[in-house]
């Protein structure tokens, strides 16, 4: 029996009470039911408003996460994009600090150098070579007009990235990086070290000096050199780029570049 089933129900001696007591009860009866009714709507309008509240805080902490923490080379991988960049007011570096003794792909006399920091494991940096870069390429880099260097900024949280960028390092010791460069971009890295040293035979390198050189940690150290570099120079994710010294942030389309470039071109 309910609580509403007992407030109806009345003792036998009860049955004849005047018509006026009985109004009344059913009166007060009703207005219990609003106030219960009433305080649940407003206990729901309450919830709800908390639920707002909740989504918008978890909606601002993770537009907050928009670029990536290297220190200890951890990260969040989540890059910028400009598409109208500002020229003048973009962050520029000097080039001797930024190019060591990379491998450099294109005329190294060009009149305009492009350095990246990038990871193998990124999959922003794998957009970046399937998009822009296959441009700047065709219409700057093979007509001798841009350089382009890649440095090495692997981040802990890629378990593949590391080897990756000695693997490319161990191939640049036979002159050819940027063709384990592409290969590990376009076929990518799952796999390790074993994967890399079946690039090595695709690109016809000496695999004996390439599995030496791989196996051994040989370029670990030129690897951290790089990211050391990039920490210095203010890179706290991947892809970030110089355009002869003038900092660009993300997997940026093409038209982010060519402004920059031609602007470098034509001064």
């Amino acid at each position: 029996m309910t609580h509403f089933d007992k407030e109806n129900e009345e003792p036998e001696h009860h049955v004849h009470k005047e018509h006026h007591t009985e109004k009344k009860q059913e009166t007060k009866k009703e207005s219990c039911c609003d106030m219960g009714l009433n305080a649940f709507q407003k206990f729901l309008a309450v919830a709800v408003v908390i639920q707002v509240l909740l989504l918008v805080f978890i909606a601002v902490k993770i537009s907050a996460l928009s670029g990536i923490n290297a220190e200890s080379n951890e990260a969040v991988e989540v890059p910028t994009v400009a598409a109208n960049p500002s020229n003048n007011q973009a962050p520029t570096a000097d080039l001797s600090e930024i190019i060591d003794d990379d491998s450099i792909n294109g005329d190294e006399d060009a009149k305009v150098t492009i350095v990246e920091f990038s990871d193998y494991e990124c999959p922003f940096c794998e957009k970046f070579y399937t998009g822009a870069y296959q441009q700047i390429k065709q219409k700057y880099i093979d007509t001798g007009k841009v350089n382009f260097v890649y440095r090495d900024f692997p981040l802990s949280f890629h378990q593949n990235a590391q080897k990756a960028a000695e693997a490319a390092e161990c191939a640049g010791e036979q002159d050819k990086y940027y063709e384990m460069h592409d290969l590990l971009f376009e076929k990518g890295v799952v796999g390790g070290a074993s994967t890399y040293k079946q690039y090595a035979r695709e690109i016809d390198l000496n695999t004996a000096k390439f599995d030496q050189c791989l196996d051994s940690g040989e370029m670990a150290q030129e690897v951290k050199n790089d990211f050391s570099a990039g920490q210095q120079l203010g890179v706290s994710g991947t892809p970030a780029f110089f355009i002869n010294g003038q900092k660009l942030v993300g997997a940026q389309p093409f038209q982010a570049f060519e402004p920059i470039i031609e602007q470098a071109l034509n001064s």
